[in-house]
């Protein structure tokens, strides 16, 4: 037995070891290019391309962050995305909670049916429906609008938003839902006052999911603000893919890599915030 045991224990050490490893090599990864991205927003073109590309800059020049936002809008296009990915995580969140709620803890005819047609929408991606889509809001008198493109957001957040809550609300003890109704609390009130707070870890869990891929979403506003009059109404990754697309003219890289910094950063500082709830969040409904 002590045989088998030192064998698992060396099992275990050489997985775990592999793990780190891999781990280790994934954060490299993910790292190299961030960092590459961030000095690169403090060096001139011949830094980048000649110089030293991977060093630290000769020079810690701020200015290409000042042309990225005013010369080349981008503070405009970054209060455009907050405005847009605020307004639609909400709207996400509510009628997401609302709806895996209701499907989680009550039982009525076609429950499943209606569960099965909200998830059925995380097997079309995006691509697939752009062009019916862009007729529909077009038809709506919504193309190129912000209001249009929230309403889309909350649209191909719900599937995810659902099936994930769904989940997280059946995980919670019925005692005290109970309780609730006994003490005469409404259906609405037991949402709102008692479920939702006791369903905290998952909802601040996908509020983030919901941020990040809003934030980082390019495919939609591309197809539902083009440009023209529309183009002051851009979000941020219409707005850096401009300055991709111009800097081969320009040849300004700096502000390029500034830009893709100022889309970075607040990412990063929302997950770095809220990374122990997320955890939490995505282990709660396990180990309850």
């Amino acid at each position: 037995m002590s045989i088998l045991d030192k064998k698992t224990k060396r099992e275990i050490r050489v997985l775990s070891g592999f793990g780190h490893v891999s781990l280790a090599i994934w954060a490299l990864i993910i790292l190299f290019p961030l960092g590459f991205a961030f000095l690169a927003a403090f060096k001139s073109n011949t830094e980048i391309f000649i110089g030293n590309p991977f060093g630290l800059p000769s020079n810690w020049d701020f200015a290409s962050f000042g042309r990225a936002w005013s010369e080349a809008n981008i503070g405009t296009y970054f209060i455009n995305s907050i405005i847009v990915v605020s307004a639609s995580t909400f709207g996400t969140m509510l009628l997401g909670a609302m709806a895996a709620y209701v499907l989680a803890r009550y039982d009525f005819f076609g429950n499943r049916a209606i569960y099965y047609y909200f998830v059925a929408g995380l097997a079309f991606p995006v691509y697939v429906v752009l062009t019916p889509l862009y007729l529909v809001v077009q038809n709506f008198g919504l193309l190129g609008t912000h209001t249009g493109l929230i309403l889309v957001y909350i649209a191909y957040s719900l599937p995810f938003t659902i099936f994930f809550l769904a989940a997280f609300f059946k995980t919670l003890p019925n005692a005290v839902a109970e309780a609730a109704m006994i003490d005469g609390a409404s259906h609405t009130k037991l949402f709102f006052r008692v479920m939702l707070p006791m369903a905290k870890p998952g909802l601040v869990s996908i509020t983030i999911f919901n941020i990040i891929g809003q934030w980082n979403q390019y495919v939609l506003p591309v197809a539902l603000l083009p440009g023209g009059d529309a183009q002051s109404k851009w979000l941020l990754t219409q707005g850096i893919a401009s300055i991709s697309t111009s800097a081969g003219y320009q040849a300004d890289w700096a502000a390029l890599f500034a830009a893709l910094t100022i889309a970075i950063i607040p990412m990063i500082i929302v997950y770095a915030l809220f990374q122990r709830q997320i955890q939490s969040g995505l282990t709660a409904g396990a180990v309850k």
